[in-house]
């Protein structure tokens, strides 16, 4: 069995937090004006992509050290210093203490998600012969990449100029795995997926709206599961909002809730020098 205690937490909040990091070097590469950065304060990633990007954050708030107020200084004076607000994804297991003295500091708890994982020896795959079909994105095809994953966030998401421009980046980002779904041979749908040791991560996945509820989803994610065990990963797991249909798809494919995480934000309480 793999339970979901503190062992786990640990393992899939640091398997997201290195691939916002890759995230955040490939944006500092590419674009070095930008002065994108991260550091490590105490066992929690702080990471700066720039003051509206969802990556500016930080992951593993007092989960692997003991939660000090001085520590927390330090992030807030990180993110200050970058001209952005910060904000924490806080895991439940972390340190009992955590919620109240963020409360205190004056940030709020604004975002909810749900937490999954998978064990690879628990997973059986589904049937083949769908109508879609699921292939690897060529180095050459990450502006295709880019643009069907935008195309299927457009309804949902925010201004297309920084879904696409996010898009860019993660399909170039150091150990990205992007996944297309076609039907007829037309671009429908992607999907990225991280590897970091024996755990895999799949996110961004997205349909365009016209060709939703006709399985791109279901093909995407059996096709990243089937990746990911070949390449020696013995878990998965994936983040959803919390009673979404991204979540009802992940448990109807044998993933479990691990926890709910809290997103605590400081917008507009002055916490900025």
């Amino acid at each position: 069995m793999v339970f979901a205690d503190v062992h786990l937490a640990r393992l899939l909040e640091r398997t997201e937090a290195e691939a916002g990091v890759s995230f955040v070097e490939a944006r500092a590469q590419a674009f070095p004006e930008s002065e994108a950065a991260w550091v490590d304060i105490a066992g929690t990633y702080a990471m700066f992509d720039g003051p509206l990007s969802p990556i500016t954050q930080t992951f593993g708030l007092s989960l692997f050290e003991p939660f000090r107020d001085r520590d927390l200084d330090r992030l807030e004076a990180f993110f200050a210093e970058h001209g952005a607000q910060p904000s924490h994804e806080v895991c439940p297991l972390a340190d009992s203490s955590t919620m109240a003295t963020l409360a205190d500091r004056g940030y709020r708890p604004m975002e909810f998600t749900s937490v999954m994982y998978l064990p690879f020896r628990e997973w059986l795959p589904g049937p083949d012969g769908r109508s879609v079909t699921v292939r690897l994105a060529g180095e050459n095809e990450r502006e295709l990449w880019a643009q069907t994953a935008t195309a299927g966030w457009r309804d949902l998401a925010g201004p297309e100029t920084l879904m696409v421009d996010l898009m860019r980046v993660g399909a170039a980002r150091g150990g990205a795995v992007n996944f297309v779904a076609e039907i007829d041979g037309k671009p429908v749908a992607a999907a990225g997926m991280d590897i970091h040791g024996s755990v895999a991560l799949l996110a961004g996945a997205s349909t365009i709206p016209e060709a939703r509820r006709r399985g791109a989803q279901t093909a995407l994610l059996e096709s990243r599961l089937r990746y990911a065990k070949q390449a020696g990963c013995n878990l998965a797991m994936m983040c959803a909002a919390v009673g979404s249909s991204s979540q009802r798809n992940a448990e109807r494919n044998g993933f479990r809730i691990a926890y709910t995480r809290v997103k605590w934000f400081a917008l507009g309480l002055g916490l900025l020098a």
